[in-house]
Order: structure tokens, then C-alpha cells, then sequence
């Protein structure tokens, strides 16, 4: 009965914002913005989340609500964005150090969890973590691990430690997060430091090391990845384990191993900014994306591991999952393996501020290959051989004419 009453009230509330009487209801547009290839979308016979929850509004609600759906590569892109006001945004889906940093800068709404009663699937482990500790903000998506992955073809030798990274036998077939959090993560665990570390002379030291591995570095990428691992393009790759599966569909090459220095553990979980013009439909947009179909469907598409345990207990998932990689349940749940693991949290502005200047440090030394001075110069050489004959031609002219 209270659950009947609460949606009620919802759609009491809802209609009488969004229709008058007699009249037919307007469309309301829910803006989610989400990362790349993270959501069931249709294709490939999957089923389409975002148009499913269209659906649901109609029959349950009677509002004609339409998903404008947009995507983002890293959660610093989606951070601007946001901050520089320039788009408003219903549901965002950040990480969890992102989402610690966005609640201290009052960017997210507290939800209303009576609209959200499929908050009790989620597993008791991914509440009241260190970015929000009292359950306010944010509902857990999606979470997993950074892993190592290595084409068998390429790569005679198992790669379990951050190391090869920087081994120059694979020079020019490593690639390495575009990034900064995840690009100064692989050095900082391969040196053994905490990623949250507030010693500058370790974030010095971790910048040296990316500089010194730029040389071996074929391409920084993110969503890139995809492509030049399917493809065997490149060597090794940092990347999140779900997205191994999806590569390894592609290419039976491919390996994944966790570091065994440790690595990142990590929960995306969906959230309301503050800008947010339809905070209601957003929570039941939240609350449908808990439920078992589209969890499901979510998670079969993007092969992440999930939080909610009525996708975990499903036994067609386990067997899909397993389908596509015979150790898939092991990688995506790796309860049993011996890795250290830490969250990112949230920097300080300042030490946020140094990062970027290292970030940027990195990303601008010697960013042009020494082919391009080469050509450059003997343009140059060129066009003064020009202009000198030119001038010695018009000197001697003007002497005999």
C-alpha cells in the first residue's frame, strides 16, 4: 500500500505539472548523460533500456517522457561540462572519486529514496562507501576493476605487472589511459604508492615515470581502445575488465590479467546534478534501471560487473556471461583473487590543480616527433635557397642591365 501511494503521488505530481485538464500531455525530455557503450541501446537484438523506460512512462505514468541520451569518454569531460554550465542534465553517471568531488561542490541533488524502492537490490557492500557514506546522492551502476590486456599474438610471455608498460620491448604497441587519474594511477601502483597519495614528490616521481614511458607509448586512448586491441594494432593496454570481454569477442587473441602490485577497484553509480529540472523522473528513471530487465540487459550489453544482486543471481546471465568467456564471471567477480585494491578518492583543489599541471607537463613534452623538426628544417633550408638565388639572381641583372 505505501508503495502504491507513493507512485501515486508521483504521478499525481507529474500530471499535474506536465498536462491540464483536457488537454494532451506535453513530451518531457530527460537529458542522461552517460559514458560511451554503457547502456543496453537496441542494437545487436538487445534490448533497448532507454526506449523500454519511454514505454514504462506511458503505461504506468501516462506521460510522454523521451530520453535525450548523450555520451562522455572520462569523468573529468563530463566534471567541465557540468561545472561550466554550458548543458543541463538530468542523470549523470560518474566514478566514485568524481561523485565525492562533485557532492563536496554541491553539483548533485539527495535523492528521495521512496521513489527509488529498487535500492534494496543493490548488495550491501556498495553502500556507504568513502564517496558517500550515507547513501544520499548516489545509486551504484556499475563497478569492477583495471586489469592488463595482452595480445597473445604479440606478447610471448604472461603480463601480470604494471612493468611491461614501460618495457621498451614493446615499444610502440603499448597504450596508455588518456586520462590523468588513470594514467598517474598505473605508475603511482607499479611504484607502490596510494593513488591518494598527498605527496607532491610522488606525483613528481609518477610524472617522471609517464614521461619516461612516452617514448614506448603508441597512442593514449580511451574509448579508442576498442578498436586497436580488436584490431591487433597494439600490444597491451590498461583497461577496465568489462571492457576486456567486449574486446575478447572480437579477438580470441586477447588475455586479461589484474597487476599484481594492486590496482584501482571502482563503482560508477548514477546520480542527479543539481541543475536537474525533472528531479522526479529522474528518480524513477533510476529506479527502472534497478529493475531486472533492463539490469540485466545492461549488463549482458556492456559486460561490466554489477552491483545488484538480481543480476548476479540470474542464472541467464551467468550462462551469457560465461558464453562469451569461460572465465567471465571470475574476472568481472574476482572475490577470490589475492590483488590489493583502492578506491580514488577525491584530491585536494590544490593537489587536483598540481595534477593537471603535471597532466598537462606530460601530454605537451616533446609532443612533436623528431620526423616533423626534420621536415620542418629542410623546408626551411629550402625556401632560403629560394630567396638567396632570387637575391643573388637580381644582383647580377641589376650589375650587367
Amino acid at each position: 500500500m505505501k508503495k502504491f501511494i507513493s507512485l501515486l503521488f508521483i504521478l499525481l505530481i507529474i500530471t499535474s505539472l506536465f498536462t491540464s485538464c483536457g488537454e494532451k500531455s506535453e513530451i518531457i525530455t530527460l537529458n542522461v548523460y552517460n559514458w560511451g557503450e554503457y547502456i543496453s541501446d537496441g542494437s545487436e537484438d538487445s534490448f533497448d533500456v532507454n526506449g523500454g523506460f519511454e514505454e514504462y512512462c506511458r503505461e504506468e505514468f501516462g506521460i510522454d517522457v523521451k530520453i535525450n541520451y548523450t555520451t562522455y569518454s572520462d569523468n573529468e569531460s563530463m566534471y567541465n561540462k557540468l561545472k561550466s554550465g554550458a548543458a543541463e542534465y538530468d542523470i549523470v553517471i560518474p566514478s566514485d572519486y568524481m561523485i565525492q568531488r562533485m557532492i563536496s561542490e554541491d553539483m548533485l541533488l539527495k535523492l528521495n529514496f521512496d521513489n527509488i524502492p529498487n535500492y534494496r537490490y543493490i548488495d550491501e557492500d556498495y553502500k556507504n562507501l568513502y564517496y558517500d557514506p550515507e547513501n544520499e546522492y548516489s545509486v551504484p551502476y556499475t563497478c569492477g576493476m583495471v586489469g592488463l590486456i595482452y595480445n597473445s599474438n604479440m606478447v610471448d610471455e604472461k603480463i601480470d605487472s604494471w612493468s611491461y608498460l614501460w618495457n621498451e620491448k614493446y615499444s610502440g604497441d603499448i597504450l596508455q589511459f588518456n586520462n590523468p587519474r588513470d594514467a598517474f594511477g598505473t605508475a603511482m601502483y607499479y611504484k607502490g604508492y596510494s593513488v591518494n597519495t598527498t605527496d607532491k614528490s610522488e606525483w613528481d616521481t609518477a610524472c617522471d615515470m609517464l614521461l619516461e614511458q612516452k617514448p614506448l607509448v603508441q597512442s593514449y586512448v580511451m574509448d579508442e581502445i576498442f578498436n586497436k586491441m580488436k584490431n591487433g594494432s597494439a600490444s597491451i593496454a590498461p583497461y577496465y575488465a568489462g571492457d576486456f570481454l567486449s574486446m575478447y569477442e572480437s579477438n580470441e587473441n586477447l588475455c586479461f590479467s589484474y597487476p599484481k602490485e594492486g590496482t584501482n577497484i571502482f563503482v560508477d553509480a548514477m546520480c542527479i546534478p543539481a541543475s536537474s529540472k525533472n528531479k522526479e523522473i529522474a528518480e524513477i528513471y533510476i529506479n527502472y534501471m534497478l529493475s531486472e530487465e533492463p539490469a540485466v540487459a545492461n549488463a549482458e550489453y556492456i559486460y561490466y560487473a554489477s552491483p545488484n544482486t538480481l543480476v548476479a543471481e540470474n542464472e541467464e546471465y551467468v550462462e551469457y556471461m560465461e558464453s562469451i568467456h569461460e572465465d567471465a564471471m571470475e574476472i568481472l567477480y574476482p572475490e577470490k583473487i589475492n590483488v590489493n585494491t583502492e578506491y580514488y578518492e577525491n584530491l585536494s583543489p590544490e593537489l587536483l590543480e598540481y595534477e593537471n599541471t603535471l597532466w598537462e607537463k606530460l601530454k605537451i613534452d616533446n609532443s612533436v616527433e623528431p620526423w616533423v623538426y626534420i621536415v620542418t628544417l629542410l623546408i626551411l633550408g629550402f625556401l632560403a635557397f629560394l630567396v638567396i638565388s632570387k637575391l643573388v639572381k637580381e644582383k647580377i641583372r641589376s650589375k650587367y642591365y
